[in-house]
């Protein structure tokens, strides 16, 4: 099959606002049609979804849908599609593909490596225990998401590209720019945060060596300052927009009538909705807590645009070429059929999220730190009173509000 069963067309795509562990029909309707469905796309005409996990990692590795919005149907608007510049005119690791995207990935791949993970752990475990702990001295209930879930991951990332803490605050006036409607407002925000990444590079603005200074001297020669500091405006963005809502669900969960004598166990039923009890942050439990938190709610529910280069044909259906596909981690990842393995959270293939590992270090921090520091934290509304909402498409959703009293 491949129309999907929801009446209205653009329902994949449509602005979500519901219970925080509340089923998602369109996601089980989407599974049902098939393993790859036939739908309207928000700029116009017709897309593809992938449902399924074999024929996604197919699609991911596929050397014919390829992810440059040069090739988008050509009456796409990419505002209302929400892509990036064209690889020739914006060069990003999200747009490349092939020998270009490799290179490109070699130079950031030092910054995410192993090494550099672990030897950047104490400081993202005291970076979550300094602003936690700031928030509990006030001694009055917080809402994490008004400020904390935005403040931590931009603190660790602005700490290891070397960009000074004080420029903190507008990094954050800007990633809230970003999600403006207003085209002026997110140029002006790119403009911003591509400024603070500058920052990282010279002393006169206090900088000190680290991440963006090493990211510049392994760039391809040929690379402009202008180019590098989009790059330096990918990383900040991205890692603050995908971690700020796992943070939010992480928390939520992690708080939600738990005890120390807590086990991790939770279980998925046929319609994608979650039962069985919470898990407190135990040390055998933390990495399971991150992971189970991941797979649910996945930092994005698709993948970002695909495009088919020629004709081809998938699962038995034809697409054409300039065919707009995307990948259905979201309804994948919680597929009750699915074979066990690996998920599909950080994607996978050639352009599998390279900064996995950090996002993964920060959570895992969060979670250690609340179960170590703050052994008396509560959610101050019950669980299941919390929802989240987004705008739909490509981008996730995100806690509306979390109500915390870090003492008990």
């Amino acid at each position: 099959m491949t129309t999907t069963p929801p009446r209205d067309g653009h329902a994949p795509f449509a602005p979500i606002n519901r219970g925080i562990d509340a089923a998602d029909p369109v996601r089980c309707a989407l599974r049902s049609a098939g393993p790859i469905v036939q739908v309207t796309a928000p700029a116009g005409g017709p897309a593809w979804i992938v449902t399924d996990d074999a024929l996604a990692r197919e699609v991911c590795a596929h050397p014919r849908i390829v992810k440059d919005p040069a090739m988008a149907p050509t009456s796409w608007d990419h505002r209302i599609a929400g892509l990036e510049q064209t690889a020739a005119r914006q060069p990003s690791l999200t747009t490349l593909d092939g020998a270009a995207h490799a290179r490109l990935r070699r130079a950031h791949a030092p910054l995410f490596s192993a090494r550099r993970i672990r030897e950047f752990c104490p400081r993202v475990h005291d970076i979550a225990r300094r602003l936690l702990g700031e928030i509990a001295a006030s001694g009055t209930v917080a809402d994490l998401m008004a400020d904390f879930t935005i403040r931590y991951p931009l603190t660790v990332l602005l700490d290891l590209l070397g960009i000074p803490l004080d420029r903190l605050d507008e990094a954050i006036e800007a990633c809230r720019g970003m999600l403006d409607d207003e085209p002026t407002a997110q140029r002006e925000a790119i403009a911003a945060i591509a400024g603070l990444a500058a920052a990282g590079l010279r002393d006169d603005e206090g900088g000190r060596p680290g991440g963006a200074a090493e990211l510049r001297d392994r760039m391809p020669p040929d690379t402009t300052p202008e180019e590098l500091h989009y790059h330096l405006f990918g990383l900040i963005f991205a890692g603050q927009l995908t971690t700020d809502a796992s943070i939010g669900f992480l928390i939520a969960r992690l708080l939600d009538g738990s005890t120390t004598e807590s086990r991790l166990d939770f279980a998925t039923s046929a319609d994608g909705s979650v039962s069985g009890s919470r898990p407190a942050a135990e040390p055998d439990t933390v990495d399971a807590l991150v992971r189970e938190t991941l797979r649910r709610n996945p930092p994005a529910p698709f993948t970002l645009w695909r495009f088919t280069t020629t004709e081809i044909e998938l699962a038995g259906v034809r697409l054409p070429a300039r065919a707009p596909v995307l990948v259905d981690i979201q309804g994948i990842n919680t597929d009750p059929s699915r074979s066990p393995g690996p998920d599909l959270t950080f994607g996978a293939g050639a352009h599998y999220c390279i900064g996995a590992q950090l996002a993964l270090l920060e959570l895992r921090a969060v979670a250690s730190v609340l179960r170590e520091d703050f052994p008396r934290a509560r959610l101050t509304v019950p669980a299941a009173a919390l929802r989240q909402s987004g705008r739909g498409g490509i981008q996730g959703t995100r806690l509306d509000v979390l109500p915390v009293a870090l003492t008990g």
